[in-house]
Parts: C-alpha cells; sequence; structure tokens
C-alpha cells in the first residue's frame, strides 16, 4: 500500500503535455511516479523485461546495445494487434509492481501516478483517488509530436488512433488541465490544482 494517503492518476495523450504537468507537480516536492519511464527502465539494456521479450517475439526487436528497439515493436504492433497484448502481458505486472514500491516509498502529503494509458487499461482507475486530464486540441498533439518525434503526420496519426479519443479521456476525468498554449499558461493551473491536492490529503489524514 503507498504510504501516501492521496493519489492523483495524470494521463493525457501523446504530445498533451503530461510531462510538462508532472514536472511542475514535482517542482513542488510532490513525488511523480512515472509509469512510462519504468517501462522505459525495463526495456533498456539489461532491463528486467528484456529476456522475456526475447523470447516472445525473437531477436528482431532487440536493438544491438540489447535495448527494446521500439520502432521495430512499434510496427510489429500495429500490423498485429494481438502483439500489442502479448507485450502488455509482460511489462505491465512488471511496471505495477515497480510503480507499487515506489509509491510506498514516496515522501510528499499525496503523489502523482503518471499513467499515459491509464484510461485505455481501466483497473488503474481502482489505484487513484483522482484523476487527472492534460487536455489539448488533436491538431495540437499532432504539431507537437511531429516536431518532437520527427515523425510524419501519418505515423502520429496511427499512434492517436491506438489510444482513447480526446472525449474518452475527458469522460474519465476529475480534473482537466488545459493545455493548448504555451507553457507559461500551465503553471497557475497547476498551482491551484496543487492546492486543492494538498487540502485534500490533510482531509485524509
Amino acid at each position: 500500500m503507498p504510504a501516501v494517503s492521496f493519489v492523483v492518476g495524470l494521463t493525457g495523450g501523446i504530445g498533451s503535455g503530461k510531462s510538462a504537468a508532472a514536472d511542475l507537480f514535482a517542482a513542488r516536492g510532490i513525488a511523480v511516479i512515472d509509469t512510462d519511464a519504468i517501462a522505459h527502465e525495463l526495456t533498456a539494456p539489461g532491463g528486467g523485461a528484456m529476456p522475456a521479450i526475447r523470447a516472445e517475439f525473437g531477436d528482431g526487436v532487440i536493438a544491438p546495445e540489447g535495448a527494446l528497439d521500439r520502432a521495430a515493436m512499434r510496427n510489429i504492433v500495429f500490423a498485429d494487434p494481438s502483439a500489442r497484448k502479448r507485450l502488455e502481458a509482460i511489462l505491465h505486472p512488471l511496471i505495477r509492481s515497480e510503480s507499487e514500491r515506489r509509491l510506498a516509498g514516496a515522501d510528499s502529503p499525496y503523489a502523482i501516478l503518471m499513467v499515459p494509458l491509464l484510461v485505455e487499461s481501466g483497473d488503474y482507475r481502482k489505484r487513484v483517488d483522482r484523476v487527472a486530464v492534460v487536455d489539448c486540441r488533436e491538431e495540437t498533439q499532432i504539431a507537437r509530436v511531429m516536431q518532437r518525434n520527427g515523425l510524419t503526420r501519418p505515423e502520429v496519426e496511427r499512434i492517436l488512433a491506438a489510444q482513447a479519443t480526446r472525449a474518452e479521456r475527458l469522460a474519465a476525468a476529475d480534473d482537466v488541465i488545459d493545455n493548448d498554449g504555451a507553457l507559461a499558461e500551465l503553471a497557475p493551473r497547476i498551482e491551484q490544482l496543487h492546492a486543492d491536492y494538498l487540502a485534500a490529503a490533510r482531509r485524509i489524514g
């Protein structure tokens, strides 16, 4: 069980600005457990998931340095829907175990559990007290990801199509963090939520 009494699930689609929001919570002394970062650690050279991934998918998804070749894996997953489920069956239990370990060691009034696919993997909803969705227009997402990752528009649209829709995320949200504008506009919104979450954590005790 987490040491903190109040856990906020932070989510949003690709390019919505989840990391920027998480950084602002962290700057206020709040523990942020990033499940995507945990997944990267598990699929790095020597990562805990790599033996099972190699056994399941073969050497074709292993980069020369021993990490997961994410581009090769992405191509397989998009071509074969069952591959995604097989990959998730390897990664999700490991991510859950590690995120619970980090939550148990969190030393802040409340904690942020950042889960990019929180809405898609519904059981995460049971593990958090509140869901905060970082939201922006789809066109903004596409532009950001194309610039950041060097992907083409069709590639970004393919990623978006595999995620929950904006409407589905908003329907799951307790709090919506508008991040369609400049980064400077995000800070006051996070500051207000931070105050709200501190108050909620105090009420729980």
